[in-house]
């Protein structure tokens, strides 16, 4: 180990400046045994850096080399893994943790003190050393790093490190000194005895002129001496100067502090005349009500705006100065107690006659709204008075009465109704109720004339309006449903008055229903909704801005919330004087809302009940009208007063709508046909015609197409249905005729109107009409040459048992002569008058409503000329050469068609 350690120093650390204190040999724990050393060095210059360098010998075994160095500053722990047992193992911690295995515990234990004493010498932070044995630490010597020798020199014995003690290496100044006095004695080096006697002597000679000087310099002592006597007297006469100053200086101070006293009494005497001063300002600037106020709040003129913007500034002004924010002691003061007390007296004389004049605002705007309503629709409400002068007086514009004069005076009172909330929350209630109270019966006279109106504009003439028994202003229906029949006019012979009606809704069919009439219908509903939109919206509106609630963004509700608010549901809610939050401002605007409408939902939806009376098809328009004003109302507020109402009625009209399909659907079930005439076109299926085509019209970019491609995707299934069943029970006309025209009819009209959701349907009754086209052509052509067909028939049950086809002709059931005489039964003359016959017969079939006689004509035609080719055919194979010959050529089967065709 000696020799490797003087290797190691030799050929790697001291080319590097440094030096090997401490060495072990190990090797990687857990792997193949690949021997390296483990080197503790420190370098020569300072700073002192101490370093862990793992030295590995080469691949060829004759020179060591430097792997890797470690910083013993980075070493945070050092694991010798048992304290008490030898264990060769142990763990540097770097960033890593190194297992190691040392060839001997003993080596191990000396690179482990080395470390130990190098941490405690050159390291602030400290090792973490992990079962080692501290006696162990304390026992080994101390490895510094002057215990091994630099270079060549360095003296080991036994693999343990030298220990020397420790000196003080000379400096550049020193080396220099010593050089130049071994130069000036040339025999220093070969004759050490001398050099040093003469040193000595040399040495002696200096001791004694040290002695001398010092001798020498008593004299100055002495001088030196008498001067320090001196001042030391001088200081004493100072010391007795400063404690005379002192003594005057105290009596001044005593002076001066009396001085202080009475400043500071000054001073705190001005500090709280400042801050009386103050509080007193701040009392008469925050607490004076001017005169002018005063007198405003005890004799303003609430009914002119100069005197409504008097009382408001003063209402203001006294809510500053009841609201103003005492400080502490304030309230203890009895003027301010007076005051306060005066500021109370005033307002609740102010909003005594705030109150008043405000139930006198409303009291007056009721009375003149009612007495133009009077005017209006007096003679509505008269019983038999001829109502027609009025009708034509007042019914000509369907227009709701306009409130805005009304609302412009009452918002000229908002500031003060919002004082009114703030400071007497109780009036402020009252008043809110008796405006509903006012509005609700007002509204209801106006909405319920303005539907009487609609109503009897809808019924046409006065005298139809009698017969529905339109009474007043109740709007609803008291006739009986034999009056309603009275409107229907019943056109004699018409098809559809033999068969139950799709839109026989009160027994009115869609013939005597003029376009004109639906037209009206729509437009008048959607004045009616028109009307009614601005009127809750303005309404809304001015609640908000004249009783200062939050009228955005509130909180959906539905009418079964909406109780009545007659007997105290606000007080009850919230206590007098105490505002409402603003969730609770936001109820109150849509029970304020409900409570004034509260006659709208009803009667729209008695409207909606007298137009589905009138004519069920009505139900589209009107779910078209309802869904747009319904989608409007959300985009505006989605919880408002009017989108809930109109979301409410929206789906009682879709349930009208979805009754009327269903209704009809149950109608086509009903449907019976006539057992003497034949079937045509049934009822229904023109009538969805009329539907679809009516439908697309009203639906066109609506928003609730979806509803009506349900309803279509019910009504085809339900036709579909019952073509068939009635097809199936018919016994006049063959079932495939009634088939053919009817999906013949309905493909024609999803053709024509094009629906995107009925596609399949359009499809499937195209392949219905083809196939029973084909079926009744096949079924009603039969056999015109009946015995030929027979005959050939015979022809071809030979030749399905085996004989050749030309040998056929030798049978003697069927030879040449048999087929000349069946062909002589059928001359050309008597082939005319069977189509003839048949012609007659498939027109008796046929409708002239689907116009498909020429079509079944022309497909018997392609079918007959079917039949004769293939008899030739049969002819031509079976008896060649023969010359037998049909009496009839296929261009006399087309001018027989022809002539036959023309001649009906």
């Amino acid at each position: 180990m000696t020799a490797i350690k003087h290797a190691l120093q030799r050929d790697i650390f001291t080319p590097n400046d440094e030096r090997l204190l401490s060495i072990v040999n190990v090797c990687k724990a857990g792997k193949k045994k690949k021997n390296c050393f483990l080197c503790a060095t420190v370098t020569t210059e300072r700073p002192v850096q101490v370093k862990v360098v793992k030295v590995k010998k080469s691949d060829k075994g004759d020179f060591y080399k430097r792997q890797i160095a470690w910083a013993l500053r980075d070493l945070a722990v050092v694991d010798a893994k048992d304290a008490i047992k030898e264990n060769p193992e142990f763990d540097l911690h770097f960033e890593k943790i190194y297992k190691w295995v040392a060839s001997s515990t003993a080596e191990k234990n000396a690179f482990i003190s080395c470390i130990w004493k190098l941490n405690q010498r050159y390291l602030r932070k400290k090792i973490d050393f992990v079962n080692v044995s501290s006696q162990l630490l304390e026992e080994l010597p101390k490895v510094t790093e002057e215990s091994v020798p630099s270079g060549e020199n360095q003296s080991v014995t036994g693999g343990d490190e030298e220990v020397v003690d420790e000196y003080q290496e000379l400096n550049a100044r020193e080396e220099q000194d010593i050089e130049i006095m071994m130069e000036g004695c040339e025999y220093a080096i070969s004759n050490a005895e001398a050099f040093a006697e003469k040193l000595s002597r040399e040495l002696q000679v200096l001791d004694g002129a040290n002695i001398q000087s010092i001798m020498a310099s008593e004299k100055q002592v002495n001088i030196l001496m008498k001067l320090l006597d001196e001042a030391l007297k001088e200081v004493d006469q100072i010391e007795l100067k400063l404690s005379s100053y002192e003594e005057m200086l105290q009596s001044v101070k005593e002076q001066m502090d009396q001085i202080s006293e009475s400043n500071h009494l000054i001073h705190l005497s001005n500090t709280n005349n400042v801050k009386l001063l103050s509080e007193i300002e701040f009392l008469v600037n925050h607490m004076d009500l001017a005169k002018g106020h005063i007198k405003a709040l005890q004799e303003g003129d609430l009914a002119s705006s100069r005197g409504i913007e008097a009382c408001t500034n003063a209402a203001d002004a006294l809510l500053q100065c009841m609201n103003v924010a005492l400080r502490p002691g304030h309230d203890m003061l009895l003027a301010v107690k007076q005051q306060q007390q005066r500021f109370s007296d005033l307002r609740e004389l102010f909003a005594r006659r705030l109150a008043s004049h405000l139930n006198n605002v409303f009291v007056q705007q009721f009375t003149q709204a009612l007495l133009q309503l009077y005017n209006r629709s007096y003679f509505l409400s008269v019983p038999g008075h001829d109502q027609s002068s009025t009708l034509a007086q007042h019914s000509v514009e369907l227009t709701l009465p306009n409130h805005h004069p009304f609302h412009r005076d009452l918002l000229r009172y908002a500031k003060l109704m919002e004082w009114l909330k703030s400071t007497d929350y109780g009036k402020y209630e009252g008043l809110t109720k008796n405006y509903m109270d006012y509005l609700s019966r007002l509204y209801e006279r106006e909405i319920k004339d303005f539907f009487e109106v609609a109503k009897i504009k809808m019924t046409g003439t006065t005298k139809e309006s009698k017969k529905f028994g339109l009474h007043g202003s109740s709007g609803k229906l008291t006739g009986s449903t034999s009056s309603l029949n009275k409107l229907s006019v019943q056109s004699s012979g018409n098809r559809r008055s033999q068969s139950s009606s799709l839109l026989d809704m009160g027994n009115m069919s869609a013939s005597d229903l003029d376009v004109a009439d639906r037209t009206k219908f729509d437009k008048i509903f959607e004045q009616v909704l028109s009307e009614l939109e601005p009127l809750c919206l303005a309404e809304q509106d001015f609640i908000s801005k004249f009783f200062k609630l939050q009228q955005h963004q509130s909180i959906p509700g539905t009418m079964a919330e909406a109780e009545d608010l007659d007997g105290g549901t606000l007080s009850r809610q919230h206590n007098c004087g105490t505002p409402l939050p603003v969730s609770s401002e936001k109820d109150m605007i849509r029970q304020m809302m409900i409570k004034i409408f509260r006659c709208i939902e009803p009667e729209l939806n008695n409207l909606i009940a007298l137009g589905d009376k009138i004519d069920s098809f009505n139900s589209l328009y009107m779910l078209v009208k309802m869904s747009h004003h319904v989608w409007t109302a959300q985009n505006v507020d989605p919880a408002s007063f009017l989108s809930t109402t109109l979301g409410n009625v929206l789906v009682t009209v879709k349930r009208n709508f979805d009754k009327c399909i269903s209704n009809q659907i149950r109608q086509m079930e009903e449907v019976k046909i006539s057992k003497k005439s034949k079937v045509g076109i049934l009822p229904f299926v023109a009538e969805f015609e009329e539907f679809a085509g009516l439908a697309e019209s009203i639906f066109k970019n609506a928003e609730r197409r979806g509803d009506l491609d349900k309803a279509y995707t019910k009504l085809i299934r339900g036709v579909f249905v019952n073509v068939e069943k009635v097809a199936n029970e018919s016994q006049k006309t063959p079932r495939d005729v009634v088939m053919m025209e009817n999906f013949h009819h309905i493909f024609a009209t999803l053709s024509r109107l094009k629906i995107s959701c009925l596609e399949a349907e359009k499809k499937d009754a195209k392949q219905k009409y083809t196939d029973h086209l084909q079926s009744y052509v096949i079924y009603s052509l039969g056999q015109p040459l009946e015995k030929l067909n027979h005959f050939f028939d015979g022809v071809e049950a030979r030749v399905a048992q085996g004989i050749r086809e030309e040998e056929v002709s030798y049978q003697l059931a069927f030879n040449k002569q048999e087929l000349r005489k069946v062909i002589k039964e059928y001359p050309g003359k008597e082939v005319k008058k069977g189509l003839d016959n048949l012609y007659k017969k498939v027109d008796k079939h046929l409708c002239e409503e689907e116009n498909l006689l020429q079509v079944v004509w022309h497909s018997m035609q392609d079918e007959f000329i079917r039949q004769y080719k293939h008899f030739e055919g049969l002819i031509a194979r079976c008896y060649p050469g023969s010359g037998v010959t049909m009496e009839f050529t296929i261009q006399d089967i087309l001018d027989y068609c022809s002539s036959i065709a023309q001649s009906h």
